[in-house]
């Protein structure tokens, strides 16, 4: 069985290009998945379920750019393993469309691990029975490997970006929301690119868009008036793409980490297309220097 949640768009969701930013899908999907657990967890613990739990790995695969609709965006979840202590969500954001495969245009892809939560302590718990029972009904297992654990990015000659936490990204239980952290990357990565290609404004602008973003949660950031640090560098460019990661650390502390593919497009045609020699020199300049 699949919940399908019914997601209102707001004019403030857009990005220059007038489509849905990165980011904000990543909030769609934390609007779908309470709704899933609140109509679905068990009656005695909903709460327990929808609000008391902690996002440990995000996976997003961007499939087509979404414009702003008055009507709402669907978004179909469902639940594809359970653990001990653990269970992993999947979700499809789509709109109908009788003139697309399958009847809907599929704008994202995603997957999230998830661990009950229990805040006053800090520290996860087991699922209970009647959890399991209720995620259950609503499973359907994925087929393939499960991803590895992203890598360390080394810190020397990387770009670095001192993340300063706003007291509205916080969530009630003191820990900075797991949407937040799509943003501080988005940050980190507009940082790297404004040094990267200092001199070359004159040329033609080299425009892109996020594909997939992978991120995994480590330990909470908390609000606090010092800045923490996210270092961000290249280590592959191809054709038409190239790959970012990044981490977020607290000294020698990593708080998280990010691997995020992006891909060279024209803003006419809505295609890929490879950067200029200038371009592509300094991208590959700063893989070689890492």
């Amino acid at each position: 069985m699949r919940h399908v949640y019914e997601c209102p768009m707001r004019w403030a969701d857009l990005d220059l290009q007038r489509h849905v930013n990165n980011v904000v899908y990543v909030d769609y999907l934390q609007e779908a998945r309470v709704d899933l657990l609140r109509t679905h967890a068990p009656e005695a613990r909903t709460e327990d379920l929808a609000e008391g739990v902690v996002v440990v790995r995000h996976a997003v695969t961007y499939r087509a750019p979404l414009q702003f609709r008055f009507r709402p965006v669907k978004i179909e979840c469902w639940v594809t393993e359970v653990r001990a202590a653990s269970f992993t969500m999947a979700y499809e954001v789509f709109h109908d469309d009788d003139q697309a495969e399958g009847g809907r245009t599929v704008y994202l892809r995603a997957t999230t691990v998830l661990t009950p939560y229990v805040f006053a302590h800090e520290r996860p718990r087991r699922i209970s029975a009647e959890e399991r029972a209720a995620l259950s009904r609503l499973l359907e297992p994925a087929e393939g490997e499960k991803p590895a654990p992203l890598a360390p990015v080394r810190r020397e000659g990387a770009s670095h970006y001192p993340v300063h936490v706003r007291f509205s990204d916080v969530d009630v239980y003191g820990h900075v929301n797991n949407v937040k952290y799509f943003e501080y990357f988005q940050e980190a990565r507009i940082r790297l690119h404004s040094g990267l290609f200092r001199g070359l404004e004159g040329l033609p602008a080299l425009h892109m868009v996020v594909a997939q973003t992978d991120v995994d949660y480590r330990v909470p950031i908390l609000f606090r008036p010092e800045p923490y640090d996210c270092f961000s560098r290249i280590v592959r460019v191809g054709s038409r793409s190239m790959t970012i990661e990044a981490e977020i650390c607290d000294g020698d502390v990593v708080l998280s980490r990010a691997r995020v593919a992006m891909v060279f497009f024209d803003t006419a045609t809505g295609r890929a297309v490879e950067p200029g020699p200038a371009f592509r020199e300094r991208l590959l300049a700063a893989v070689d220097a890492g």
